[in-house]
């Protein structure tokens, strides 16, 4: 397959929402229950970018925010974080979407959505950037996007340009029940995107849900295993992930820390997955590269699950070498 970006420098484009997480100030309550919030700013798409702008990457973010006072900030922190916004574009009828987050004491995580809708859910496929999809090396996307028009026909239009433009194409289903009318509805529409998918990131409960099966042992996710498939990733926690190809499969254990909120652990795992792999996608080839880029991706999604909100955890090259010098 072609590289798409016509500037030779590898880009990640990513594709869908951005919004504000109020994440509580202490862990084991309701969101009733907690005394106070901190506003972070999250959307695993745009944690994403951010995580792979972070460690070096050329990354830009599409998506719709609101025009209001959280959007205006969402926008700044993508700049601020070295993401090209070019593909933002706000909207004077819907809010920014908000999210109230739930923290057990192990720093897990439930979501309470403000979405009526919000202005991600409204982007149009007249309001896409093309140059940016165009110039994609690899263009990478969830599932929020698709449960609502007209951000579903705009996704799918997106997904089909770069993928004609020679990019890989990368999906995060980032499943969150609560926001679709139905689980088999869900279900059917993440896997007709799925099979359209070169590489897939998927957590272990996810597997289940996709697999009606309870276990993510080999069997069960190579049920899931498509032809355009080059690299599917099953995330355990704490414990690493799980990786398949068409030649290879093994294991890569996680880096023990100290948890207080997973928020954005997988995204962070993401970014810095694909920042790794638009630079040198000989390491969907070579089993030697790929563990090497999961383990940094592994010491990534870990730093993050020490500190509160997706964003603001994210960590910078620096931190992660520290911690894999530890390890």
């Amino acid at each position: 397959m072609a590289v798409a970006n016509c500037t030779g420098k590898a880009f990640v484009v990513s594709f869908g929402e951005m919004i504000i997480d109020f994440v509580p100030t202490v862990s084991g309550v309701s969101v009733a229950e907690a005394p106070g919030f901190v506003k972070a700013p999250g959307g695993a798409p745009a944690n994403a970018a951010i995580a792979a702008a972070r460690l070096g990457g050329h990354v830009a973010f599409i998506g719709k925010l609101g025009a209001d006072e959280f959007g205006v900030m969402l926008a700044g922190i993508l700049k601020d974080n070295g993401v090209d916004d070019k593909g933002v574009v706000f909207d004077d009828t819907a809010r920014t979407g908000l999210s109230f987050v739930t923290l057990g004491k192990d720093g897990e995580r439930d979501f309470m959505f403000y979405r009526n809708p919000s202005a991600d859910m409204l982007l149009r496929e007249s309001e896409l950037n093309l140059d940016l999809i165009k110039r994609a090396t690899i263009f990478h996307f969830g599932s929020i996007s698709l449960i609502e028009e007209p951000c579903r026909s705009t996704q799918l239009a997106a997904m089909e340009i770069a993928k004609k433009e020679g990019a890989l194409l990368s999906f995060d289903p980032n499943l969150r029940l609560r926001l679709w009318e139905s689980p088999k509805v869900a279900q059917a529409l993440i896997m007709e995107i799925w099979k359209q998918s070169n590489i897939i990131k998927v957590s272990d409960a996810e597997v289940e849900f996709l697999t009606n099966k309870d276990t993510v042992e080999d069997d069960a996710v190579m049920n899931l295993w498509h032809p355009e498939l080059k690299l599917l990733l099953v995330t355990l926690g704490g414990k690493g992930c799980k990786y398949y190809t068409k030649d290879f499969r093994g294991t890569v254990n996680g880096i023990a820390v100290k948890a207080i909120d997973t928020t954005g652990a997988g995204d962070a795992f993401v970014g810095a997955m694909l920042r790794k792999i638009a630079d040198d996608q000989s390491a969907l080839q070579d089993e030697e590269k790929l563990r090497e880029v999961l383990r940094f991706a592994n010491a990534c999604g870990a730093i993050t699950t020490t500190k509160r909100g997706a964003i603001p955890a994210l960590p910078v090259e620096a931190e992660v070498l520290e911690l894999l010098e530890r390890a």
